[in-house]
């Protein structure tokens, strides 16, 4: 009569190499199929409420968004993919942009913006109390008279007499500008830039309103939608693709650091919570975009060769032997083994 210990040595190489061959092969195949069938089983009998508590969850959410976002692998390749991704433009000409993007969203998006009427008088609104916006605008202004005035000089060259009359203009208007730099009239000029400030305002609002804007903006679309993808390449280097994909990144990582930034998070959590809190685990894969057959998929996708692997060279075997062989050594086991063969 075999010892206790001797039979449990062999109960444990049988269940092993059963376990090996439930993952080996076609049999895998069947063995996924079933578990997660059983799985989503489960899942329908738990509300997601009872299993997942709000603080956990945000705490979860805050620790991939801390974890992931400053990962070193994010850090390394977010420079490496905007110039994969310049590279693969530039040399793409078989596709054109209105093939990558719809032309309806982004009708749709333009009539938005144009739309927004709360959001332009705000920006407008705050244009106004900068002085600096007001002295940049005056100085704008300034520029294209002065260009007026040497267009019209230049046209008045070539009559004889008015170029005199031109030169005495651009003199006296010089003196003016001059006199107008730490005088009275210098604060009145800047009042008087505020104000030229609040009446270009007012001539963009209009112009947001009532002129074609919309219809301007779909056909600079209309002109690119045909053009190969290749042609956004004229628009910026690929140094400044990459320094701008740097920039938005280290403003992501730099946010979610932000103490603001954890209030949003937990607020979408608890939004969250309020709409799902009460489906099941498995109501919730429908409204993930998921079913069971998705998950089985990604799984046989990439399961059997991870498993092939670590068959072969015995990692698999040693696992499942690790596992299990504390339970057959167990002494209830090995006692209930000794009543059996006594």
């Amino acid at each position: 009569m075999s010892e206790p210990r001797e039979i449990a040595e062999r109960l444990l190489d049988a269940q092993v190499e059963f376990l090996l061959a439930e993952v080996s092969g076609e049999r895998f195949s069947e063995v996924v199929v079933r578990d997660v069938e059983s799985v989503i089983g489960v899942a329908d009998t738990l509300v997601f409420r009872d299993i997942v508590g709000v603080d956990q969850a945000k705490e979860t959410v805050r620790t991939v968004i801390d974890l992931i976002g400053g990962s070193p692998v994010i850090a390394d390749m977010v420079g490496v993919f905007a110039d994969s991704i310049y590279d693969h433009i530039a040399a793409n000409n078989d596709y054109t942009l209105g093939q990558v993007v719809e032309r309806e969203p982004v009708e749709a998006l333009l009539e938005k913006i144009f739309g927004m009427h709360q959001a332009q008088e705000r920006i407008l609104e705050r244009l106004t109390e900068s002085p600096l916006v007001a002295t940049v605008a005056s100085k704008f202004v300034d520029k294209l008279i002065s260009d007026f005035m040497e267009a019209n000089k230049q046209i008045a060259g070539k009559i004889p007499g008015v170029s005199s009359l031109i030169s005495m203009g651009q003199s006296a208007a010089k003196t003016a500008k001059k006199a107008t730099e730490s005088t009275f009239i210098g604060d009145m000029a800047g009042k008087g830039a505020v104000f030229a400030l609040k009446r270009t305002n007012n001539a963009i609002r209009e112009m947001l309103r009532d002129a074609p804007v919309h219809d301007a903006a779909m056909e600079f679309w209309d002109l690119h939608a045909d053009e190969p993808v290749s042609g956004l390449r004229d628009y910026l280097t690929q140094k400044d693709l990459n320094e701008l994909v740097l920039l938005c990144y280290e403003i992501a990582v730099t946010t979610r650091e932000k103490e603001y930034f954890g209030l949003l998070v937990d607020e979408c959590v608890d939004v969250f919570f309020t709409k799902y809190g009460d489906y099941t685990l498995a109501a919730m894969l429908p409204e993930l975009g998921l079913s069971g057959d998705d998950i089985a998929k990604e799984i046989l996708r990439y399961g059997p060769a991870v498993i092939e692997g670590a068959k072969r060279n015995g990692v698999l075997g040693k696992l499942i032997r690790e596992r299990l062989e504390p339970f057959y050594t167990s002494d209830v086991v090995l006692a209930i083994l000794g009543e059996a063969t006594s």
